[in-house]
C-alpha cells in the first residue's frame, strides 16, 4: 500500500506557505492504519530489545500506545506543562516564537531502561530533542526514534544525529 498517497496535504494551514500533513486520512483507513502500525513495529523491533514504548502528547499517544500492546510493552506519555497529576520532571524548550515546557511523571522510566519514543512525524526535531532530555533525566536510554511521516527537506534527522531515527514515509 502506498501510504504516502493517503495522507492529505492542507495547503496554508495553520499560516500561510504551511504545507500541513493531515495523517487523519490513515488514522479512518482501517487497511491504511494497520499497515502503518505493522511498519512502525517492525522499525521498533529492529532496534533490539526494549522495555517502554514513549509518546509524546497528543498524536505521539495515537501510535505510541497501540505499539505499546503490538510488542508487549508498557507505554508512557509525555505531556504539556500542567496535565499530568503527579509529581513530574520537565524540560523547557525553544519553539519558534517563545518557549514551552514539557513533563513526565518521575517514576515513569527507571534508571537503565531502554526506551522507543514513537511519534506521528519529524519536522526540525526541536521537540523530539525535548522528548529525549526527559527520558535521559529520569536515566532512560534511548534505543531509537520512530516516526510515521519524517519531513526530510527540514533536516530533523540531523538535529537527533546521535540517535537511530527510522520512518516509514519520508516527504
Amino acid at each position: 500500500m502506498d501510504l504516502k498517497a493517503k495522507l492529505r496535504h492542507v495547503m496554508d494551514f495553520p499560516k500561510e506557505g504551511i504545507d500541513f500533513i493531515d495523517i487523519t486520512t490513515v488514522l479512518q483507513d482501517a487497511g491504511a492504519f494497520r499497515e502503518t502500525l505493522d511498519s512502525m513495529k517492525q522499525k521498533m523491533l529492529d532496534l533490539g530489545p526494549f522495555d517502554l514504548v514513549v509518546g509524546p502528547e497528543s498524536r505521539g499517544f495515537v501510535f505510541g500506545a497501540p505499539l505499546a500492546y503490538l510488542t508487549g510493552k508498557g507505554f508512557v506519555p509525555i505531556r504539556k506543562k500542567g496535565k499530568l497529576p503527579y509529581k513530574t520532571v520537565q524540560v523547557e524548550y525553544e519553539l519558534e516564537y517563545g518557549t514551552d515546557v514539557l513533563e513526565i511523571h518521575e517514576d515513569a522510566i527507571t534508571p537503565g531502561q531502554r526506551v522507543v519514543i514513537v511519534d506521528d512525524l519529524l519536522a526540525t526535531g526541536g521537540t523530539m530533542a525535548a522528548n529525549i532530555k526527559l527520558v535521559e533525566k529520569l536515566g532512560g536510554k534511548v534505543l531509537g526514534l520512530v516516526f510515521f511521516v519524517e519531513l526530510g527537506f527540514l533536516k530533523g534527522r540531523e538535529r537527533l544525529k546521535d540517535y537511530r531515527v527510522e520512518s516509514v514515509v519520508v516527504l
